[in-house]
């Protein structure tokens, strides 16, 4: 397993995340088959900047991101903030008192090298520090509802179709201390 470097963002940081972001999510949107979705690409990367910005200013209070490093090189983030307007209303508001843990992304190049293990596991003590006992966490993309499942079992809830016939959406409520660190 390759040893990385987690602390949290910079502002000079901030334009190699938003190159990592396109990155990370136009290689996403091409391995899940939904490539030609240009505007709902640049849709992801825009609220990805916008969280970053979000915890920059407010100093981690409105946001928190956690960034790893292999060298200088950013490779992955995960970050935690206010559950989404789609979780809100999906579950018609049963979780908007607890934080969304979201933006666990690992470059391409880096992904099943366990860095994604090394960002969660920084996280859960990061959240159990803050007193934090549960958290939630969605996703539409297939290839990661996998990882998901595997981690934290079946979703608490499944929008079925959400994003058309086949793909669904999926949301997580996890309990902090019924995870098992890897």
């Amino acid at each position: 397993m390759l040893r990385v470097l987690i602390r949290r963002p910079k502002a000079g940081d901030k334009a190699e995340l938003n190159n990592f972001f396109r990155a990370v999510i136009t290689d996403t949107f091409h391995k899940e088959g939904i490539g030609e979705l240009k505007e709902d690409m640049e849709d992801e990367i825009e609220a990805k900047n916008e969280y970053l910005h979000c915890d920059l200013l407010s100093g981690g209070k409105n946001r928190f991101f956690l960034i790893a490093l292999a060298g200088d090189k950013i490779i992955g983030t995960i970050e935690y903030g206010p559950a989404s307007e789609l979780i809100n209303k999906s579950t018609e508001g049963a979780l908007s008192d607890i934080y969304e843990m979201g933006t666990v992304f690992v470059h391409p190049d880096y992904q099943k090298s366990g860095i994604g293990n090394q960002l969660l596991n920084e996280m859960y003590v990061t959240l159990k520090n803050k007193g934090v006992e549960e958290f939630c966490l969605d996703s539409g993309y297939k290839q990661s509802q996998k990882i998901w499942k595997k981690k934290f079992g079946e979703p608490e809830y499944l929008l079925k179709d959400y994003w058309g016939k086949g793909a669904h959406h999926m949301i997580w409520r996890v309990r902090i201390k019924d995870i098992e660190p890897n």
